[in-house]
């Protein structure tokens, strides 16, 4: 939700709210800070981070598609016992506390 609250604000200040702007920068500050991070602005907040299972960093491929993923809803409201998401299993990526 932090990391939706900031693409919104940009998103209204650049597109004038267009859903699709709000999406566009929220799929780019995802695979930009993922990809050379391992967090969003909102998993900083939070203190969690993505890595790849065993501890590496996710990287900028597993941020691209896992953030493609996200942005296709389905895969991010559907998880398994784990509570890992099919947008972080497909990408072999786990979310850890820091």
């Amino acid at each position: 939700m932090i990391d939706w609250t900031i693409a919104l604000l940009i998103s209204n200040l650049l597109f004038a709210g267009d859903s699709w702007g709000t999406l566009a920068v929220f799929a780019a500050e995802q695979i930009l800070l993922i990809g050379t991070l391992g967090y969003s602005i909102g998993h900083r907040v939070l203190g969690i981070q993505v890595v790849r299972l065993g501890g590496a960093p996710a990287g900028p491929l597993a941020a691209v598609v896992r953030t493609l993923l996200l942005c296709l809803v389905v895969p991010a409201v559907v998880f398994d016992p784990d509570q890992r998401g099919l947008h972080d299993k497909a990408m072999n990526t786990v979310l850890i506390r820091r």
